[in-house]
């Protein structure tokens, strides 16, 4: 049977009900990633919903989880349309999210080293004296915290550091305030582009800009012949690699694309580590017998003294139990946004080239069927035997395919380092005791900016 044939034979995705005009958009802005998992339940792996006018189609579920990652999936999905406005708004040629195939190939290499966990091999202690100087900046004894703003401010600093070189902290309300409208207006297609010509925007926009010159000012200053190779005592970092790739080869990193790749760490630290980190507070302190093992771990780890950087993950288990729980229940990644290469039937629909696609992976995290009780807080369901995040499709944290975070190891170790530094250091509690965490879901969903913690004093 030909794939023409095939096609043809397919149906068209079932469209989902919603209201006249608004369609699903009400929806999507309570909650994507139950929005997602009720169209699973009630469509199956394909459905086709309106937001804001436009028509989208859903993949979800394992089956998508699994498809995006196949051959198969890397032909058929391409990133480009849903980033190309990021890259207008910022005068770029391209951005490493919105690439495919060997463009994305390309950028990937020049990054790699700079977004894993070698760039901080050597460094854990380091990272935890980073930490630590952000509590005693942002989280005073006896007062609230708003957990995930000052969040942001610790990812900043200590990306910065590692990754730069130096941390812009007087940059982050900018960037966090950039980060918002492109997401919202040219990315998730949340919000209209009228929202651009907000004073509040364009002065964000400029800050960034502002802070892409600093970045590249600073780095020339540091390497005036731009071309020589790294010396025998210098550890390059992830500016050292991106600003080389852009002496020595312009045409793959052009002067065009700088700030959007230079300021790209950041931008990644507030929209998932912070947010990440934010829920993971809130989990930890909610369950008593949590908190209880997180900190009988925690206490351990740092009476040892200097972090033994190869045995980290092994002496915390159940705080990285914790960590991998609170991805589960509320994940940065609920959908990939992908536009369809050519023809293609999935699940027996057949779905068009040049569509727009919502490629919801996060839908197991939700199903019984993978994870028993999937609302309740379970930190031992990752450990053997029961790994229960290992079933085929079943656990999309970072995102799934070509597209996968490429900071996903160095986010690893930057998470737990933080928590449990955070658990170590803080006597917290919830403000108010009985607070059940609200959410927001724009521009990514996450734990609401109103969330806070009371800093009751110093454990260590």
């Amino acid at each position: 049977m030909s794939a023409v044939l095939e096609f043809d034979q397919a149906q068209d995705p079932p469209r989902a009900r919603g209201l006249p005009l608004l369609g699903n958009t009400l929806d999507m802005a309570r909650g994507p990633a139950e929005f997602f998992v009720k169209l699973y339940r009630e469509y199956g792996p394909v459905s086709r919903i309106s937001v804001l006018g436009n028509s989208y189609t859903v993949i979800a579920g394992p089956e998508a989880a699994n498809f995006v990652g196949s051959r198969e999936g890397k032909d058929c999905l391409r990133s480009k349309e849903f980033w190309q406005g990021l890259v207008e708004e910022y005068g770029a040629t391209r951005t490493l999210t919105g690439e495919d195939g060997e463009s994305h190939k390309e950028l990937r290499n020049i990054m790699r080293r700079g977004y894993s966990k070698d760039s901080i091999k050597g460094r854990y202690d380091e990272l935890v004296r980073i930490t630590d100087r952000c509590f005693q900046r942002d989280w005073p004894v006896g007062q609230s915290v708003q957990v995930l703003p000052a969040m942001q401010y610790m990812v900043t600093d200590q990306l910065g550091t590692i990754l730069t070189g130096s941390a812009p902290l007087e940059y982050v309300d900018a960037i966090r305030t950039n980060i918002l409208y492109i997401l919202n207006v040219l990315v998730t297609r949340q919000r209209p582009k009228f929202l651009l010509l907000r004073p509040e925007y364009k002065k964000a926009r400029r800050r960034v800009f502002e802070l892409k010159e600093k970045m590249v000012a600073d780095w020339y200053a540091r390497h005036p012949n731009g071309q020589e190779e790294p010396g025998e005592d210098e550890t390059p970092n992830l500016i050292d690699d991106i600003m080389r790739a852009h002496v020595n080869q312009p045409e793959v990193i052009p002067e065009s694309d700088l700030a959007v790749t230079l300021t790209g760490p950041y931008v990644a630290g507030l929209d998932t580590v912070a947010n990440t980190t934010a829920a993971i507070t809130y989990c930890v302190l909610k369950y008593p017998e949590v908190r209880r093992r997180v900190y009988e771990e925690v206490d351990a780890l740092f009476a040892e003294g200097d972090i033994d950087e190869s045995q980290l993950f092994a002496k915390i288990p159940a705080l990285q139990g914790a960590i991998m729980e609170a991805m589960r229940l509320y994940p940065i990644a609920v959908a990939q946004m992908r536009t369809a290469t050519k023809d293609f039937v999935f699940q027996g629909c057949r779905i068009r080239e040049g569509e727009m696609l919502y490629v919801a992976t996060s839908v197991p995290h939700f199903m019984e069927e993978f994870y028993p009780e999937p609302q309740r807080f379970d930190i031992d369901r990752y450990a053997k035997p029961r790994a229960e995040h290992m079933q085929s499709g079943a656990y999309s944290p970072y995102g799934r395919g070509p597209h996968t975070c490429l900071g996903k190891s160095l986010a690893e170790v930057q998470i737990a380092l933080s928590m449990a530094r955070l658990f170590y250091k803080l006597d917290l509690e919830l403000d108010p005791p009985d607070y059940t965490l609200k959410t927001k879901t724009a521009p990514t969903p996450g734990p609401s900016t109103q969330f806070k913690v009371r800093v009751k004093g110093y454990r260590h």
